[in-house]
């Protein structure tokens, strides 16, 4: 037997992400990860980590400035999501961002691109997106 285990306790890296669903005239903004990145080369939702002390308004709000020069002016709570891949589990705070300012582009050189809800299901997305993907194709 193999010592190659697959680590879910408390040894395993846990990420608390924002992330947001930016959606303007019935289409969602996607960006596009880059192949070195994990999950990398997939479509996703934009967002980042929080910091410590920080609410998930606020890093949403701080993390789509950064990510795609744009000021989050509206935005609700729409999902939570946990996922575990073999090396990290995530918790996605998704929010439904409906107010915001600012043309976005990709700031860190990825692809954005806006595209209907009924695209999503022909995209590639990081496993833990998919009951984002589900939900967005709702609304």
């Amino acid at each position: 037997m193999s010592g190659n285990r697959n680590q879910k306790g408390p040894g395993a890296p846990f990420l608390h992400v924002a992330v947001g669903v930016i959606w303007q005239d019935g289409k969602v903004l996607l960006s596009h990860r880059a192949s070195h990145q994990h999950q990398g080369d997939k479509w996703e939702f934009p967002g980042g980590k929080l910091e410590a002390g920080e609410t998930v308004f606020s890093a949403l709000q701080r993390e789509l400035a950064e990510e795609l020069a744009i000021q989050v002016q509206t935005a609700q709570p729409l999902l939570q999501v946990r996922h575990q891949y073999p090396e990290r589990e995530v918790l996605l705070d998704v929010w439904l961002v409906d107010g915001f300012s600012g043309e976005p582009r990709g700031v860190e050189g990825q692809a954005v691109q806006w595209f209907a809800s009924s695209e999503l299901n022909k995209l590639s997305f990081p496993d833990a997106n998919q009951p984002i993907v589900e939900r967005v194709m709702q609304l």
